[in-house]
């Protein structure tokens, strides 16, 4: 069989995954049947460019592009009065900030009604390559569990650059590595003065971070901070130091410190592994640490706010009337 072939049913296979779909349910999108659909997976059927586009409808993704990889554009047809009802998602900000904390526990995190999006799919992608087992439960719950070592030195490079909450992983590997690397997101050399917030935060817990050629370069010399003041109120830079402070022995007082929704929520599941945290919704966070994280915690996202708003503006600017649930 052709090595193409197999290539693209393991890439079908994956998104079709990700997208909570079953063989059948899938070869009922494409008008085929569940063997076809198997053969195809496996990667013992030839595809026509006809058979791949019509794949990739069913699957809402290309799965071959001709266009450059890095370029996405939509076309929207505008005009039309809205009616029906939608249900929010969780916070994709808030989930990509305890992804970045499920490495902190040694048990296993199950994220509930985890949202099923491209920057979860690329994180996702990450902890599977250095050796966190991530599984979907009934294609909505998230099961993670790290293993005894992250395996950093196979990280995958090409899914760390497309998304920037790479950089919260930063403030839970420190716990278990004393030197180590990451990539960056995409292309963009970022300079100091873009991670400045996360790096004076993270220098106060003795942990250095040089930004080279593609990638950062992390060497943790572990201090125990009483105070740490933020650089500025960033909400990442916020949870890095968070991740930082919980499992650092004593007590460490962060102020000015970032209090928006996702920084609430991972204040209340770092809370869960048996994290002490003071002043959660203010701008002063009270960290008492813990010298290890070993528990069986299940844990639901609060609803994504900018979901909610993105909705109630469409229906503002559209004239119309929806109903929106679970609005955070």
């Amino acid at each position: 069989m052709s090595s193409n072939n197999v290539k693209i049913g393991h890439l079908i296979t994956k998104i079709r995954q990700e997208r909570g779909l079953t063989q059948a349910e899938f070869a009922r999108r494409l008008g085929t049947s569940q063997s076809a659909v198997n053969r195809i997976e496996q990667g013992k059927q030839n595809l026509s460019l006809e058979t791949i586009a019509r794949i990739s409808t069913a699957l809402g993704k290309d799965i071959v592009t001709l266009n450059h990889p890095k370029s996405l554009s939509f076309e929207i047809n505008g005009g039309k009065e809205l009616h029906g009802e939608i249900t929010m998602k969780s916070s994709k900000n808030a989930t990509v900030a305890i992804l970045a904390a499920s490495l902190l526990n040694k048990g296993t995190t199950y994220i509930e009604n985890a949202p099923r999006i491209e920057e979860v799919f690329r994180l996702l992608e990450v902890l599977e390559s250095i050796g966190v087992h991530v599984k979907w439960i009934k294609g909505t719950d998230l099961e993670i569990k790290p293993p005894a070592k992250l395996r950093l030195d196979r990280i995958d490079a090409e899914a760390a650059k497309k998304t920037r909450s790479i950089i919260m992983f930063i403030g839970a590997i420190m716990h278990y590595h004393n030197e180590f690397e990451i990539p960056f997101a995409g292309g963009c050399h970022l300079g100091k003065r873009t991670i400045a917030a996360h790096q004076f935060a993270l220098e106060q817990f003795g942990v250095f971070i040089e930004t080279q050629s593609g990638k950062y370069v992390i060497k943790v010399g572990k201090k125990q901070p009483e105070n740490v003041t933020m650089y500025e109120m960033g909400d990442t830079a916020t949870e890095n130091a968070l991740l930082a402070a919980a499992m650092t022995k004593g007590k460490t007082t962060i102020r000015f410190a970032a209090s928006n929704y996702m920084v609430q929520d991972l204040c209340l599941f770092l809370q869960k592994l048996g994290v002490k945290i003071d002043g959660i919704g203010t701008a002063t966070l009270t960290v008492h640490g813990v010298d290890k994280i070993q528990k069986r915690v299940k844990y639901h996202p609060a609803e994504d706010p900018l979901e909610a708003m993105l909705f109630i503006s469409v229906a503002a600017i559209t004239n119309s009337k929806i109903t929106i649930k679970r609005c955070s």
